[in-house]
């Protein structure tokens, strides 16, 4: 079975430039395995360091993790982002995320009022080609989301914006994929 390859090297920390490795290193103590964005995104080490603060900073934010997830799944079902779609059906799961309502964030949309509404706010943002529409914004804050929440919201929607960007014009394949690939050849 032939797995897809990616258009760019998915590095790890004996491939990668030099000043990508100590930011690889740190992932794989985290989390124990690389996934093939951060392995491609290794080959430029400063697009891979602002990846990483980016990321890091906004986990320590404001904004629940269901929530970041939610809005991760809108933006990877909009952008048509297979990568981040699969990556994110395991790790919105894992934050407590149940199936009905991951195929509702894919549609924009939650079974809680509040939740629904920044999602439609996270749609206005995506499709209007200036400003989302005042109401999303009022509608917002009017559910209890405050200017720091909506903020960090625009900043989590750029986040997977990035991500999804890369994973197309990298063609980069799911997580896992290249294990299968080595495995298939193995056997």
């Amino acid at each position: 079975m032939k797995t897809k390859e990616s258009r760019f090297q998915v590095h790890d920390e004996l491939t990668a430039p030099e000043h990508s490795v100590p930011v690889l290193n740190g992932a794989l103590a985290a989390g124990g395995q690389l996934s093939n964005i951060v392995g491609v995104l290794a080959g430029s080490p400063a697009t891979l360091r602002a990846y990483a603060r980016f990321r890091s900073e906004l986990r320590h934010g404001t904004l629940p993790l269901k929530t970041q997830q939610r809005v991760a799944l809108a933006v990877a079902q909009y952008q048509g982002s297979e990568y981040s779609l699969s990556a994110l059906q395991r790790t919105a799961r894992d934050a407590g995320v149940g199936f009905d309502e991951i195929a509702r964030a894919r549609e924009f949309d939650s079974a809680d009022g509040r939740e629904a509404v920044l999602l439609r706010y996270v749609r206005g943002l995506l499709e209007s080609p200036g400003a989302p529409p005042l109401h999303l914004h009022e509608e917002a804050r009017e559910e209890g989301w405050t200017d720091e929440q909506i903020i960090e919201l625009v900043a989590h929607v750029s986040l997977s914006v990035f991500t999804n960007l890369m994973t197309k014009a990298g063609d980069i394949p799911t997580d896992g994929s290249a294990e299968q690939a080595r495995l298939s050849q193995a056997a």
